[in-house]
């Protein structure tokens, strides 16, 4: 028996069940697709968090114009109470100087450190460190394996001994309990500069 379409009607009744299966499996397959999208989405915003976060700890790798300026009066009279030595902020820079970066770490790999960032007028990384522990490692390690050149230089009454380095340069003060460097990709005219202006946190 067939009907008026000349099919059978287990024909037509299994056709219209794959046309309901159909029918059902398109909002699934929708739904597939808007997971999918959205797991991409999702996965490109750790993605680019993870990156921003690695440019906000090394601001001398940013673009120029990119590096937010941040306050660091509050940092440093905290860290000034925990350090064990006399901790130093730079007092008195023009105002093109900005501050871009301060950490204080009361027992890190170099005993307690004080870090603190600025980009030049020019927009060169200048930074101040301060520790307490073996200088030598301190230094090589903070400057990226700079080295002593052997000469010096005369800032606020002091000698400052000058490294050189591939990726940054430094002016090195060590003092009985602590040393004391200033280093960046400025030339060591603005780091000199940068030195001269530093005083102990009151």
């Amino acid at each position: 028996m067939t009907t008026d379409e000349g099919r059978t009607p287990d024909t037509a009744s299994g056709r219209a069940a794959d046309d309901r299966t159909a029918a059902a499996d398109a909002p699934s397959a929708r739904r597939r697709r808007f997971e999918s999208v959205r797991n991409m989405v999702l996965s490109l915003a750790v993605i680019c968090g993870g990156a921003l976060a690695l440019v906000a700890l090394n601001p001398e790798d940013q673009p120029e114009g990119a590096t937010p300026t941040v306050s660091y009066e509050v940092e440093s009279a905290t860290a000034a109470r925990a350090a064990p030595y006399d901790l130093l902020v730079p007092e008195g820079l023009p105002e093109e100087w900005r501050a871009t970066s301060v950490r204080y770490e009361p027992e890190g790999e170099h005993g307690a450190t004080w870090r603190l960032g600025f980009l030049d007028p020019d927009e060169e990384y200048v930074a101040l460190a301060q520790a307490d522990g073996t200088p030598e490692d301190f230094v090589t390690a903070m400057t990226r394996e700079a080295a002593d050149t052997g000469e010096s230089e005369r800032v606020g009454g002091q000698e400052w001994a000058r490294w050189e380095g591939d990726k940054y340069d430094a002016l090195v003060l060590r003092e009985p309990g602590s040393t004391t460097l200033v280093m960046g990709t400025a030339g060591f005219e603005r780091l000199a500069e940068f030195a001269g202006a530093l005083d102990v946190v009151g």
